[in-house]
């Protein structure tokens, strides 16, 4: 793929803005029988318009979303890719031989274009929406600005959570002129207000959106926002925040732990089919052997999220018994957040305050499992061993245990595969990036 900077991906914007789906190229030629990217932005988009704009961002979440999953995945020791489709995901991404990413690299790029795709998707919706001479009410325009700017947020968290120490432009409103590389510490702090922002927003916009969204009626994607809030709030090390945040989400430690906000997925029309599934005992994700040795006996999510394969998958020195299932279909919903990650949260947002909350928080969670409650100790230390094995397990394969390690300090105890190989901190800002 060709080096990547945000310019490239604003000037590709429109051939995905409708449809969704990813561009190689774009012909500067004016379009007779539609709007372009000016004109939407400037006064020009109609209801329909900003209709359309509204689902195209949505859609625009899910290309290349896997290359995100994926890529976080293998490096955190989840899962391997052992189809041989490409050297590197059994090489660069497992640190092969002390080998670097590189920033060059789709592995790095591809995730790192469809975030700043989200972004730029959701500024386009957002100055449409602001400027727009259609006949909106105060609620409609607020819904659809509080939408588009907690997705700003949720694609600049993910990038942010890859460059980690490299940082990242979260200004980015005008392509023309760019903000600064900002420090992940910075980053954080730039997102969380944009949550804000967008809550307050959402707050104000009624009970259904203008368009047809998949994450839900704007109560819920309003809770969403503040299950997004949590998140930059725990990584900030403010707890008492995240504790606020989550009261505001629709946790509920009585509901099912899927219950939650999910990518939609589909095999009609401009949909597309979700690429985290694989096919039972053919493709070759394999599970890696530590999370099977390291489970507790009757462990549900063992057994809900792995499949025993008839003969071990092998390739480049790698070889494991199970593979991933991480969804039933290719239209199946993968999640963004699910009620399970949020009452793991709880718990993590208790430890040091409320240890006790935290426990019961822990016991919800692994009596779901099939699992007896917590039996250990009830200190800061015990209970940030059990909370980060039990996201471990509840997570698996949603992109959470490479960043949960590295936030904790706790890189070097992921294993090592092979001899030479190394643990990734992070990705490589691509190169016309830097």
């Amino acid at each position: 793929m060709k080096d990547i900077t945000i310019k490239t991906i604003y000037a590709l914007l429109l051939a995905v803005l409708f449809l969704g789906t990813p561009a190689c190229s774009l012909d500067d030629i004016e379009n007779p029988n539609a709007p372009d990217q000016s004109a939407l932005e400037n006064g020009g988009a109609t209801l329909n318009d900003l209709r359309l704009l509204s689902s195209g961002l949505e859609s625009v979440m899910r290309v290349d979303m896997e290359f995100n999953y994926w890529t976080n995945c293998i490096i955190g020791r989840e899962y391997w890719d052992l189809r041989n489709t490409d050297p590197r995901y059994t090489g660069e991404l497992l640190g092969a031989g002390g080998s670097p990413l590189d920033p060059n690299g789709f592995l790095t790029t591809r995730a790192y274009a469809r975030h700043y795709r989200i972004a730029r998707n959701a500024w386009v919706l957002i100055h449409a929406t602001q400027n727009t001479s259609a006949a909106l009410t105060s609620e409609q325009r607020n819904a659809i600005i509080g939408h588009a700017r907690t997705l700003l947020a949720f694609g600049l968290l993910s990038e942010a959570n890859r460059q980690y120490e490299n940082g990242i432009r979260v200004e980015v409103e005008d392509p023309d002129n760019l903000g600064p590389f900002v420090s992940y510490e910075d980053a954080l702090r730039a997102i969380a207000d944009i949550l804000e922002a967008a809550n307050t927003e959402l707050a104000a916009g009624g009970a259904d959106f203008p368009f047809n969204s998949t994450l839900g009626d704007v109560t819920r994607v309003r809770q969403l926002n503040r299950a997004l809030a949590a998140r930059v709030a725990l990584y900030r090390g403010d707890k008492g925040l995240a504790r606020t945040h989550l009261n505001d989400t629709w946790m509920d430690f009585a509901s099912d732990m899927d219950e939650g906000v999910y990518y939609d997925f589909g095999a009609g029309g401009n949909n597309i089919l979700n690429p985290l599934y694989v096919v039972p005992d053919q493709t070759k994700y394999v599970v890696h052997p530590s999370f099977i040795a390291d489970a507790e006996a009757g462990d549900s999510r063992v057994t809900g999220k792995t499949l025993l394969l008839a003969s071990p998958f092998s390739a480049d020195g790698l070889s494991g018994d199970y593979q991933v299932q991480l969804v039933a279909s290719n239209t199946a919903p993968f999640p963004i957040v699910r009620n399970e990650e949020l009452i793991l949260m709880w718990a993590e947002a208790n430890i040091g305050s409320n240890n006790n909350t935290a426990a019961l928080a822990l016991d919800q969670v692994r009596n779901a499992a099939s699992l007896p409650s917590y039996s250990g100790a009830l200190t800061d230390d015990a209970l940030v061993d059990e909370l980060l094995t039990q996201r471990r397990y509840s997570l698996f394969g949603e992109g959470h245990y490479w960043i949960d390690m590295r936030r904790y300090g706790r890189l070097d105890e992921l294993p090592i595969d092979r001899p030479g190989d190394i643990i990734h901190v992070q990705f490589p800002r691509p190169v016309l990036e830097q």
